[in-house]
């Protein structure tokens, strides 16, 4: 299966019977991201985490089970 990035638009081939494959083809709103832009998110987010400016936001219903 023939995948792309939606971040960087780089095309990647997939395996048809692997567990991602499955989900895209069955889920439609899920979407593709390589491995070097998940990386990459990964890295600049726990940055921003230990910088203090990350903040979690929750509805009002999360908030009343806290």
């Amino acid at each position: 299966m023939r995948v792309k990035c939606v971040l960087c638009d780089k095309i990647e081939k997939i395996e048809d019977q692997s567990p991602l494959a499955k989900k895209l083809r069955n889920r439609p709103i899920h979407t593709y991201m390589c491995q070097p832009c998940h990386s990459r998110i990964k890295v600049r987010t726990e940055e921003r985490k230990i910088s203090g400016n990350f903040v979690t936001y929750r509805d009002s219903s999360q908030e009343e089970t806290w």
